[in-house]
């Protein structure tokens, strides 16, 4: 080694990396050297292991040259050295070739070593091991786990949690030794210690036996139930970490059988004044978890215990412990704020924080307990400090105030210039404005009030921005909502300015939102202004812009000269596509490709959304984000002691479709293609509206069967989608019969029935009974039942046995019921009082609902049963009250009428008083939906 290469590493604070085949030559050269040099050998690995952790790679001979050479330094009695020897035995152990030769010498200082080298010993063994030589290793390992000593215990139970993946049998013979490793507290040894200070044992050991058996047991319900009714005495474990991870036992046991809560609140109710911090919060937070999911499961004194915990934990003087019960109580904030009113006070005083981030999360937590009188005074004061934190507690917080906007449309103008001055004079980067325009859009779409105000907003704020992606994002904006704005010429000079001043992609954006300006009838001379600036950005330099210019031309000039609808519809579409639908389509149109394309796209066949069924589809998807995206992202189970914990996402709350929104909808998409290609059902014209899939039998049950319902013009179709899950049998000719509940009243004519000719385990396919309806609006129930023919299997071929008839069976369904709900579409409008108030005809009615259900629940079958949309946040209804109104919006699937519902509740001791009063331009259909609510 060069003296030049000891000085550049001789200083501990370089950052420059050692030269990789310098390493390669000194580890060679000092490590086969006899006498060898300790101190100079442990040098020399750490500037290896450096390498290694840095990212840098040895070829597999090179490795493995160093691994032998690295094993000669066994030779050499020195504990330091062995200590970095088996480093980097674990660093080369998945590079090298042929490890298994290092297990001798390994396996010797396991049984023989010296306490300070053992847990590194035992540490390196599983690195080096198969399945074929881990039951050598089977007797160290058991002795390991159960020695004195809680470095070399622990240190083997961490080892066999890793070998799991490399020989299960060999580590699941350690349950008895784990066992004993938990209930045995171990102590360091004082014999050694020099000096009065000795360490003091955290029964870490007790930790990591814990997440040993959990690895062994964990298919084995019974076998957890009995571990934590073992370890749930306050004397049995010593270490918090293992206390905490006895409560994620319990969390992982409740998510997979809810039923289990109730035995176990008395035990969460202990827990909650355990003397550690961290086991209250853990409980706290496993407790509040549940109540969301399952209100009816937890007791209102256990829900309050929690609360209480969290309220008490928010005065500690630690910032982890203040900043976790922050996180909790945000997160019930979300779904049920009345809850956590009662810790306002404290919440109050941590506004003033000098922790920022403790800061940020009590005013979050605060609005969204907030009511209409404190809006302005929290906003206020969030002003203060939001330039003082970081980007994603800027998101936190412009997240909080964009659910501001939407549950208190009232408040917009405090709401709107606080988003205004953030993004004006805030700064960040491109997800934090970002954003912020997602909530200034949001306001625009859903609070019409603020429209205006805001586009001028953003107008001003595209001249300075830096960002393409929402530049093009508020051009877009400008172009969809600006020609029906009362001054839409406002706004074209500054789209136009983009045209002058910014990049082509900037550029083709903007001639798409000027376009859209041509034929808007507030200002029809506005038109032929847009296509002077069209003709002069025609001769653009770029040619997506040139042909974008050229188009729109194209399309206006067409509008204009033949009233043609097709041209109009171009430049100001007044229809959204459904997306998984076009994409189902398209996928089909370009893997069929049978005549190269000859055949053009039909897009007839897509769904399509007026403008008001889209905002409805965006703000119930948004309403449910607020529920579901939150408890995603701050979800945490027993992976704590299988992965270590989930980091909280600090991202947008309010994200696109999650992967189950999107299987749904292409599942809706797949079931109306399905229909919809059958000869029979061609004849019957456009599909009107289809209902969301049903279930009818128990998820568990030998044949799943989900019911979705169809609706045409003159026919109702019903399909039930039916699942075999039986492994052994066939089943042909499935059938399913369906008789009207009043047969003799019935205003529905059966025309056919469609069968499946044979369903195999595990295959799903659908059957279909068609109805031909005498009036537009037919409501009924049917009686269902499934007929078949049971196959046996052949074994090896899969396939019904030939000398076998089958039997004829039949099998019980649930009921399926055609009511008003399924004749309306959820629709969105800004100002409900005003919309309510000019729909013409009038229905009332009122009902005493006598089941044993709550306020909520009764809430989300309204909403589910009309299949109208809850405006100003009324589908939650508070825990803490007696009563509750619920505005429902929506329109007729078949004409498109409007339809509004102001349902008002209040709890008694004789169930739920229900009063519905409705309004609609269709009388019959607001009768129908009014009178049918029970």
């Amino acid at each position: 080694m060069s003296t030049h290469t000891y000085k550049k590493f001789e200083n501990a604070g370089s950052g420059d990396l050692p030269d990789r085949m310098t390493i390669y030559q000194d580890c060679m050269s000092e490590f086969n050297e006899s006498p060898i040099n300790p101190k100079r050998s442990r040098l020399l690995i750490s500037r290896l292991l450096r390498l290694l952790a840095e990212g840098e790679t040895f070829p597999e001979n090179e490795a493995t040259a160093l691994f032998f050479s690295i094993s000669k330094l066994f030779q050499h009695p020195n504990d330091s050295l062995r200590q970095a020897v088996y480093l980097a035995i674990k660093a080369l152990s998945s590079i090298s070739e042929d490890v298994l030769m290092a297990t001798s010498s390994i396996m010797k200082d396991v049984q023989n070593g010296s306490d300070l080298v053992k847990p590194n010993a035992i540490r390196g063994l599983t690195t080096v091991l198969d399945e074929s030589t881990a039951f050598s290793a089977e007797r160290l390992l058991k002795s390991a786990v159960v020695n004195k000593h809680p470095s070399i215990s622990s240190a083997a139970l961490t080892s066999s949690y890793h070998l799991l993946p490399i020989a299960e049998a060999t580590a699941k013979r350690f349950a008895n030794e784990t066992q004993e490793a938990v209930m045995d507290l171990k102590p360091f040894p004082h014999r050694n210690i020099v000096g009065d200070y000795y360490p003091n044992s955290t029964f870490i050991t007790q930790y990591h036996a814990l997440g040993l058996l959990y690895q062994l047991k964990k298919s084995d319900k019974m076998a957890l139930l009995k571990l934590i009714r073992q370890f749930s005495d306050n004397n049995t474990l010593k270490s918090q970490l293992a206390k905490v991870g006895l409560v994620k036992l319990v969390n992982e046991l409740v998510n997979r059988d809810p039923q289990l809560f109730s035995s176990f609140q008395s035990l969460l109710n202990n827990w909650l004044s355990n003397k550690y911090e961290s086991v209250q919060l853990e409980t706290a937070k496993l407790i509040t978890n549940f109540s969301i999911q399952y209100p009816h499961l937890v007791s209102a004194e256990l829900n309050a215990s929690a609360v209480t915990t969290l309220q008490s934990l928010l005065t500690v003087p630690r910032v982890s412990a203040r900043f976790a019960a922050l996180r909790i109580l945000n997160r019930v904030s979300m779904v049920s704020p009345e809850k956590i009113v009662v810790c306002n006070p404290e919440l109050e005083s941590l506004i003033n924080d000098p922790n920022r981030n403790i800061s940020t999360y009590a005013i979050t937590t605060l609005l969204k307990t907030g009511t209409e009188s404190n809006i302005s005074s929290l906003i206020s004061t969030i002003t203060k400090f939001i330039h003082e934190v970081s980007d994603d507690f800027k998101i936190i917080i412009v997240d909080a105030i964009r659910t501001l906007s939407l549950n208190f449309p009232q408040e917009w103008k405090t709401i709107l210039n606080f988003l205004i001055d953030v993004l004006k004079n805030g700064e960040g980067g491109l997800k934090f404005k970002n954003n912020i325009v997602e909530a200034l859009i949001d306001m625009v779409s859903f609070v019409p009030q603020a429209k205006d105000l805001a586009l001028e907003n953003l107008c001003d704020f595209i001249e300075d921005c830096e960002f393409n992606e929402i530049l093009v994002r508020i051009l877009h904006l400008l172009g969809k909502e600006g020609p029906s704005t009362a001054t839409p010429s406002l706004y074209v000079r500054h789209i136009y300015n983009r045209v002058v001043l910014e990049n082509s992609i900037i550029r083709s954006a903007a001639v798409v939102a000027l376009s859209k300006f041509a034929l808007t009838k507030n200002d029809p001379s506005l038109g032929e202004s847009i296509v002077s600036l069209l003709r002069r950005i025609a001769n653009d330099q770029d040619d997506e812009v040139r042909d974008r210019a050229t188009i729109a031309l194209k399309f206006i000039e067409s509008a204009k000269q033949e009233e043609n609808s097709e041209a109009r519809e171009f430049v100001q579409s007044r229809y959204s596509y459904d997306l998984p639908s076009l994409e189902s389509k398209l996928s089909s149109y370009i893997s069929s490709n049978a005549d190269s394309f000859q055949t053009p796209f039909d897009v007839t066949n897509v769904r399509r959304y007026t403008e008001d069924e889209a905002k409805a589809i965006e703000l119930k998807r948004k309403q449910e984000q607020l529920l579901k995206g939150h408890l995603e992202n701050g979800s945490e189970s027993i992976s704590g002691l299988e992965e270590g914990t989930k980091g909280e996402k600090l991202d947008s709350s309010f994200a696109g479709p999650s992967l189950d929104e999107h299987q749904e909808d292409l599942r809706s998409t797949k079931y109306a293609e399905e229909l919809l290609s059958t000869e029979q059902v061609k004849e019957f014209g456009a599909l009107v509206n289809s209902s969301r899939t049903i279930d009818l039998t128990d998820p568990e049950a030998e044949f799943v069967v989900r019911g979705v319902k169809h609706l045409f013009n003159n026919h109702a179709v019903l399909q039930f989608n039916i699942t075999n899950t039986l492994t052994d049998i066939a089943l042909d000719n499935v059938t399913v019969s369906c008789t009207p509940e009043n047969p003799s009243e019935s205003s529905l004519e059966e025309l056919f029935s469609l069968s499946i000719d044979r369903l195999l385990p595990s295959q799903e396919a659908a059957c279909y009974v068609a109805y031909k309806k005498s009036e537009e609006i037919v409501m009924e129930g049917f009686l269902n039942n499934l007929t078949f023919t049971t196959r046996e299997l052949d074994p090896e071929t899969q396939q019904p046995l030939d000398d076998t008839e089958g039997f004829q069976d039949e099998f019980d369904i649930d009921s399926i019921f055609l009511n008003a709900g399924d004749y309306i579409k959820s629709s969105f409008v800004g100002d409900f009082a005003t919309a309510f108030d000019q729909l013409p005809n009038e229905e009332m009615a009122v009902y005493n609902i006598k089941e044993n259900i709550t306020l909520q629940e009764l809430v989300d079958r309204l909403v589910i049963n009309t299949s109208c949309l809850p405006l100003e946040s009324t589908q939650y209804a508070p825990s803490d009250s007696s009563g509750h109104t619920v505005k429902l919006f929506g329109k007729s699937a078949l004409k498109g009428e409007k339809i509004a519902l102001v349902v008002k509740l209040i709890k008694t001791s004789k169930g739920i008083a229900m009063k519905a009063q409705g309004r609609s331009e269709d009388a019959a259909l607001c009768g129908y939906l009014v009178n049918g609510l029970a």
